[in-house]
């Protein structure tokens, strides 16, 4: 029996339902933008880049036109070896249900080149507080018990795996995005549309039952305002480098 926390059947399952649904990737876009205005006040420039894991179809040549001169990508997970020597990694969306994590930064560690730059986002455990709870509604209607959320990464214990991975100056950051919905199955249906539902390995095989779903309505619209419920997501920034050659972590 495998140990693995994700499912990884699952995530090729997800995507092509997000495409017959039509995708609406809009949170990995605000992540993406926040990056390259990151990368520009850096005030350096790079001349190769691996998007490690999620990906949109125009974010290489959005790199490109950012000064970026080469930018390849590369999924996770990949059976693929990394790329060596990059200047610059930009990781969305990915290392929160990535694993193992720690061999997966240590090995970006040694792909990258001296004086790397490592940077990305994914989402933080904060994120979907209204969901959450409407879910432990359906799981009391329907008697039962079931994982729908997995666990995340606080941003100070990231900061300390990009310091054992081998990464200098660590920088983490939270940016707390409020979204409001007219219903739970709205709410749903932008996770479906972003790929973001349950990969868990030991996700319930059972679907939630037609009192369970009544109860998780309910719970969100109980928290309406002038019919609409906030709900939150929560986007871990973070940025590192590789050590230049002849420093010392």
């Amino acid at each position: 029996m495998s140990d693995a926390l994700f499912d990884p059947a699952l995530l090729p399952l997800r995507r092509a339902r997000a495409g017959r649904m039509g995708r609406q990737p809009f949170l990995y876009e605000r992540a993406f933008d926040d990056i390259v205005e990151r990368i520009l006040l850096t005030e350096r420039r790079f001349e190769s880049a691996l998007i490690f894991g999620h990906s949109e179809p125009d974010w290489s040549l959005r790199l490109r036109n950012a000064g970026v001169d080469c930018v390849q990508a590369m999924d996770v997970p990949s059976s693929q070896p990394l790329p060596s020597l990059q200047d610059l990694c930009i990781s969305i969306g990915a290392l929160d249900s990535a694993e193992p994590l720690p061999a997966i930064l240590t090995a970006l560690r040694f792909a990258l080149a001296p004086g790397a730059l490592f940077i990305g986002a994914f989402a933080g455990g904060d994120s979907l507080p209204v969901l959450r709870s409407a879910m432990r509604a359906a799981d009391e209607a329907d008697g039962s018990v079931s994982a729908h959320v997995h666990p995340r990464i606080a941003p100070s214990s990231f900061a300390t795996l990009l310091a054992e991975g081998g990464f200098v100056m660590p920088v983490v950051d939270v940016d707390r995005v409020r979204l409001r919905y007219a219903s739970f199955d709205a709410l749903i249906g932008d996770l479906r549309a972003m790929e973001a539902t349950n990969r868990l390995s030991n996700r319930s095989r059972r679907p939630v039952l037609r009192r369970g779903l009544a109860a998780a309505r309910a719970a969100f619209a109980a928290l309406a305002n002038e019919g609409r419920t906030a709900e939150m997501i929560e986007i871990i920034h973070f940025a590192a480098w590789t050590p230049t050659d002849g420093s010392e972590n």
